[in-house]
């Protein structure tokens, strides 16, 4: 593969719904170009992408992949990206180094979640251009009319045919290239024919949204098509680059990857219209005080690349995954780590093709590759020259919020767990993990069951760790309504120095989220010294209340009174002599059961919001507000009581049809209901029993 200059390169993000063969796609560019000899299947993981034994296992791709296609004297770095919402990280991985979508439609199943998402996250976020690909045109039950229909409802008029299928018999025997106006039949692929005549008005009527669309991009452009005269050749081709680079022309092709039908014309389209990099021109960068600054993006402007991407391998190390945005990045050099602000060795730099790793000497602005064994380098880190510092926003991944508590099946698997969750999450961005000092659990956070089920199955297959996993504990807490007061009085004789501690402590309801510790003792009754002691004790006593051995909040307690012996008091007695009077006390002090809340925003397609209006209630939860957002999704803001949240991931895709997503974080405390109350208390006194 030989170098490529910045205007040579388009980098395409391939995206859409789980399913609707965006590998199968990109497969089919690698085997038309020649670059592999055999076809792959996605189900049993033979395909150029889908490699990864978990991929091979689920019969979909997990993770995001790279493979070059060199296209007449093009290069295209597709980015194959997960269509899964479990895998979501990985498709804003895909996205944050795209400058232009493709995104892959199901010719049968129409728009999906996933489509949409697409598009958000594509065009509504990141503006990019984008063109659709109707795939698996030649399924008996696919529509394209009717597919082509859904899109162009769903996102409007500058979503456009380019190509439609030529039916006979149910079906698909050819194409008709609507911009030459010409049909090729799959018979007979090198012969233009006429369009067949059952065709040519639906044909004239696709041509007229184009030219209008083309006239829309230029002054002299408009003035001729209000002239009703034809454009050429020339013209056509200089307002569709304009049109597909601006978002006012979104073509739409048609085909079938494993049929290898419409694909030269999607590999033309791409190179065609598509921008390169290099006609960004600039950059936005942030120099070493966080000030935005422009980079040029050409091979002249000085160095910077942003990592993208980490794979830990057990055989070759660390691989970073990189784009250069800036310069040109070679071989055998240093460069600086603006992030960590250290300098680092490049020594081979690789394309990556899916699994293959090819050997290159540099890489020009605008490409994609990888570096091996740079020692501090990670995800979002930007390698750059020390005389012009600069750094690149971070990739903002989606908050994982389905929470498992872990622990490995054997206590000689711990070490062995925790080296293979800190190199996950290198890898995976979407990766939360806690260890709760207080429930003394480890929780494993992830996007859905999916992930969790695949960060689990790598632990097996690549660290020898097997995992068992629970539902994470509620950190409810406890209170005191009430006012209660009670004598602690520590006694021990075994003959020889003995142990006396006599305290009277009143407990009763504050504010504040800790214990306030107060002392009220008059004339000398107990000793200054044994203050602390007592203290100690009570806090120690705090951390497990009377009902349900849960942590104790918003509690003053005074030491008021007491009693000493001048040999045998010692701070240890004070210490127990405390812990009694709190266990004597605080049962009588109206304890009640503090649940967490949580402040939760939903966003949802407006149609969801009474289903998700209903289950916000039935969960115990107060609607705050409610909005629409700039995409027409509905937002709801709620308060909900954490433990009623716990397995909301799943639930809320279920409820949305994968559309819905959510955020939440805890709030405050509050009372729990009685039956709340009782049900928990019975089930962790039936658990410390």
């Amino acid at each position: 593969m030989r170098d490529y200059l910045a205007n040579e390169v388009r980098n395409v993000a391939v995206l859409g719904h789980s399913g609707a063969g965006k590998s199968s796609v990109i497969e089919a560019c690698l085997y038309f170009t020649k670059q592999i000899d055999r076809f792959g299947k996605a189900n049993d993981g033979t395909t150029a992408l889908n490699f990864d034994p978990e991929e091979g296992k689920r019969g979909l791709s997990v993770y995001c992949h790279l493979a070059p296609v060199e296209w007449k004297n093009k290069k295209i770095n597709f980015i194959d990206t997960p269509g899964y919402m479990d895998y979501e990280g990985e498709e804003v991985t895909g996205l944050a180094i795209g400058d232009n979508a493709l995104i892959v439609v199901n010719g049968k199943e129409g728009i999906e979640a996933g489509t949409e998402r697409a598009w958000k996250e594509a065009v509504n976020k990141r503006h990019l251009p984008t063109i659709f690909f109707i795939n698996k045109i030649d399924d008996p039950n696919a529509h394209f009319d009717k597919v082509y229909g859904e899109l162009r409802d769903k996102f409007g008029t500058s979503v456009i045919p380019f190509e439609m299928p030529i039916m006979e018999n149910g079906k698909v025997v050819g194409s008709v290239n609507i911009l030459r106006k010409k049909a090729w039949y799959y018979n007979n692929p090198s012969t233009p024919q006429e369009v067949p005549a059952d065709m040519a008005d639906q044909v004239e009527e696709h041509y007229a949204e184009i030219a209008e669309a083309i006239a829309g991009t230029d002054d002299e452009l408009m003035e001729k098509f209000f002239m009703e005269e034809e454009f050429d050749e020339h013209e056509i081709a200089k307002g569709l680059r304009i049109g597909v680079r601006s978002g006012d022309i979104r073509p739409v092709y048609c085909g079938s990857a494993t049929e290898q039908t419409g694909i030269e014309r999607l590999m033309d389209l791409i190179t065609e219209y598509f921008p390169s990099y290099a006609e960004k021109g600039r950059v936005q960068a942030l120099n070493a005080k966080n000030e935005t600054i422009d980079m040029e993006t050409n091979e002249n402007e000085a160095l910077s690349a942003f990592v993208f991407k980490t794979i830990v391998d057990p055989f070759v190390g660390k691989i970073s995954y990189l784009k250069v945005m800036s310069g040109v990045l070679n071989s055998d050099s240093q460069v600086y780590n603006s992030i960590k602000e250290t300098n680092e060795k490049i020594s081979q730099i690789y394309v990556i093709n899916g699994k293959f790793q090819i050997g290159v000497g540099k890489l020009f602005t605008g490409d994609i590759g990888a570096v091996v064994k740079l020692q501090n380098t990670e995800t979002n880190d930007t390698l750059c020259t020390k005389s012009r510092v600069v750094h690149y926003p971070k990739i903002e991944y989606p908050e994982p919020m389905l929470g498992y508590a872990i622990s490995p099946k054997t206590k000689a698997d711990e070490d062995k767990l925790s080296i293979g969750l800190k190199n996950m999450m290198q890898e995976d961005g979407t990766i939360r993990y806690e260890n709760n000092a207080e429930t003394h659990e480890q929780v494993l956070y992830g996007l859905g069951d999916q992930h969790i089920d695949l960060i689990l199955s790598k632990l097996k297959s690549k660290y020898k760790v097997e995992v068992q996993t629970a539902t994470p504990t509620v950190q409810y807490r406890e209170t005191i309504r009430g006012k209660a007061e009670a004598q602690g009085k520590y006694k021990k004789q075994n003959g020889g120095a003995g142990q006396y501690g006599d305290v009277w402590v009143r407990f009763e309801p504050t504010d504040s989220d800790d214990m306030v510790f107060a002392e009220e003792v008059f004339g000398g009754a107990v000793p200054k010294q044994y203050f602390p002691p007592v203290e100690q004790g009570l806090r120690e006593c705090m951390a497990k209340g009377p009902l349900a051995g849960f942590k104790v909040v918003g509690v003053k307690a005074t030491l008021y009174d007491g009693s000493y012996h001048p040999v045998d008091s010692k701070e240890v007695a004070f210490k127990e002599a405390a812990r009694l009077a709190y266990n004597k006390a605080m049962p009588n002090a109206k304890p009640a059961l503090l649940e967490p809340i949580g402040k939760v925003t939903v966003v949802a397609p407006e149609s969801y919001t009474g289903t998700l209006m209903g289950d916000i209630t039935k969960r115990r939860g107060l609607i705050l507000d409610m909005q629409l957002n700039d995409e027409h999704d509905q937002v709801i803001v709620a308060e909900v009581p954490m433990a009623e949240m716990l397995s909301y991931a799943n639930e809320l895709r279920a409820m949305t049809q994968g559309r819905g997503r959510y955020v939440i974080a805890f709030d405050r405390y509050q009372t729990a209901p009685k039956d709340v109350a009782d049900k928990v208390i019975a089930e962790a006194n039936a658990k410390n029993a």
